[in-house]
């Protein structure tokens, strides 16, 4: 017990912001006792300022008959009794409007030791309530003009909680590449760019008159009629690229459009996809230099970018070429942003959906069901709001845009759906997860933005991952406020043949110094390689026998091996003992082995 009388509470200072201080009141009251209660029955809520901090005050109501109901000194006295009996020097400060007596503890108190001060005023028949002077911090309401129409942002239903967020983090110091269309001009995002490259090869699909180069202009993907295949109608310029970096990272508190989810982070727009889309090989080659990579005839990266968001997709399994950059990105320390694709299909029949170290992120609605459009999956990490236009426009995701029907003309605002809104929002929380806590790496970025989802509270028929992103509590998470960075690992390196079509084969691996049971958001990594991947059926196999199916066997899934995390509700398993990765070959011709797995708790 401390007994030092010179010790006062420490000034905590909160930097004062555009928006209102919100107060949570404290709803419940704390009844008198008739026998002295122990340290451990009170709660940790009643003993915190703030969730982890120890309180430095108390305000202590008495009941109106009580002497230090209406007299300081009276109050004083009883302060200074009740931490003699604590152990502690108590010092009556003042009378508040309520008619409660604020009372100082002193600072550098432990839990402990400010419960043993709550337990004296609780037994006490003459105090009605004692609770903690909670540290309340300011909830930044940005004064964007049209951040009302971001319900993406901010509503309970179906939003991604992201102003609790920025509480923490911001973005800062992250750059952010968005491999897309490019950037049109628009003020209400150019202050957040920073130099990119047009990667586009091809002069016809680039549409500017040239191939690459350090410009990564948006001149519009608009087409004619049967431009792009038999059949197709005209289509107007999208500026798809200036929409997602918008949800990104737009300029905020500048009064005036949205605000973005990482508005203290940089976008590095990198062209690829122009008239009819773009190839792989210039995606591929964006991927490498956007993360650090040297890619032959252009210039080092100055920007280099420790999240990738890529709101593309064509059909096809992940190929060996793609997967390939993203690996090395993804060794380089960049996390890697992909939408799950717009098919209302399974996520495994496309690509860069289908690749593993990737984040791929489902579309939810304002309820949050499925998107219609939304692809699904074992292969979908999460959701995140993608929003529906169908019916009611302003149901979709509002971010920066330009009204020129070909070519850039005036800049505006407008509301889009799609996986490709949906997966800039988690781009945008792994910026702000890295600005929070520079040292994550990106499998913790993906474990924790997992870890830390809430469940979706509408319907995901197919699978749409982990649930709905939660930016609040993940970046709390890992600046290490709260929550759960989800990163206890158990993992098997033992390398196990898997005979041609023959028995299955188990690895094991054993848990241990867990508690309770198994999250229901168990991740499974898997490391197979093998050289027709259709033929494997995959299997999580419980200490009980259980059996998970991660991955089902299809002749039409010619691609190789098979590298992946897949998501396990294991719930209703007991955590500790011992847990087996089950593989079977179905067919003939093809081998492989099971090169290593992990279970993330």
């Amino acid at each position: 017990m401390r007994t030092s009388t010179s010790l006062r509470r420490k000034l905590i200072s909160v930097a004062a912001v555009s928006a209102a201080l919100f107060t949570a009141a404290t709803t419940s009251v704390a009844v008198a006792q008739d026998s002295p209660t122990q340290e451990a029955a009170v709660p940790a809520a009643q003993a915190e300022a703030a969730p982890g901090t120890p309180a430095e005050r108390l305000i202590v109501g008495y009941k109106s008959g009580a002497a230090e109901a209406k007299s300081n000194k009276a109050a004083e006295a009883d302060a200074a009794a009740k931490g003699e009996e604590a152990g502690e020097n108590l010092d009556f400060q003042r009378r508040l409007g309520s008619g409660a007596a604020l009372v100082d503890m002193g600072e550098n108190l432990s839990r402990t030791d400010v419960a043993d001060v709550v337990a004296e005023y609780r037994a006490d028949p003459q105090v009605a309530y004692v609770v903690p002077d909670r540290l309340n911090k300011p909830l930044a309401t940005p004064n964007d003009t049209e951040y009302s129409k971001q319900w993406d942002l901010f509503e309970t239903t179906a939003g991604m909680n992201v102003p609790g967020a920025w509480d923490v983090a911001t973005g800062s110091g992250v750059t952010v590449a968005v491999i897309d269309t490019g950037y049109v001009t628009h003020s209400d995002l150019g202050a957040n760019i920073v130099a990119g490259y047009d990667f586009i090869s091809d002069a016809t699909v680039a549409g500017d008159g040239n191939g690459r180069d350090s410009n990564p202009a948006d001149p519009g993907d608009w087409t004619a009629a049967n431009e792009c295949a038999s059949g197709d109608p005209a289509y107007g310029s999208s500026w798809h690229g200036t929409h997602v970096a918008g949800t990104i990272a737009a300029v905020t508190n500048n009064g005036k459009g949205v605000a973005g989810i990482a508005y203290g982070a940089k976008v590095s727009p990198l062209r690829v996809l122009g008239k009819c889309g773009g190839y792989d090989s210039d995606i591929i080659d964006a991927i490498t230099w956007a993360s650090g990579g040297t890619v032959s005839g252009v210039p080092a990266n100055a920007n280099v970018a420790k999240v990738i968001n890529m709101s593309l997709g064509g059909g096809g399994a992940c190929s060996t070429a793609t997967q390939s950059a993203i690996n090395a990105a993804v060794n380089r320390g960049t996390t890697v942003v992909v939408a799950a694709g717009n098919s209302n299909a399974n996520a495994s029949g496309y690509s860069p959906a289908s690749c593993a170290n990737v984040i791929s992120v489902a579309a939810a609605d304002r309820q949050g069901n499925r998107s219609y459009y939304s692809n699904y999956g074992t292969v979908v990490d999460i959701a995140a709001p993608g929003g529906e236009t169908n019916s009611v426009a302003a149901n979709g995701i509002l971010s920066t845009l330009n009204s020129g029907e070909q070519g850039p003309s005036a800049e505006n605002y407008d509301y889009y759906q799609g996986t490709s809104m949906a997966a800039p929002h988690v781009a945008g929380l792994a910026a702000l997860m890295k600005s929070a806590n520079p040292a994550l790496t990106p499998a913790q970025i993906e474990s924790a933005i997992k870890t830390n989802s809430r469940a979706l509270p509408g319907t995901c028929s197919g699978g749409c991952g982990a649930g709905l992103a939660d930016a609040a509590k993940t970046v709390q998470a890992v600046s290490g406020s709260g929550g759960s960075t989800g990163g206890t690992t158990f993992t098997s390196t033992s390398a196990v043949s898997i005979p041609d079509n023959g028995s299955a084969i188990e690895s094991p691996i054993t848990v241990s110094g867990r508690s309770g049971n198994a999250p229901s958001a168990l991740q499974v990594g898997v490391d197979i390689t093998h050289t027709y991947r259709g033929d494997l059926v995959v299997d999580l196999v419980a200490p009980d026998g259980s059996t998970y199916r991660l991955k089902s066997a299809s002749s039409s899934d010619s691609a190789d091996n098979v590298i992946a995390t897949y998501t396990v509700n294991a719930s209703s398993e007991t955590a500790n003992g011992t847990w087996k990765l089950r593989v079977q070959d179905t067919a003939a011709q093809d081998t492989g082995r099971v090169n290593s797995w992990k279970l993330t708790f």
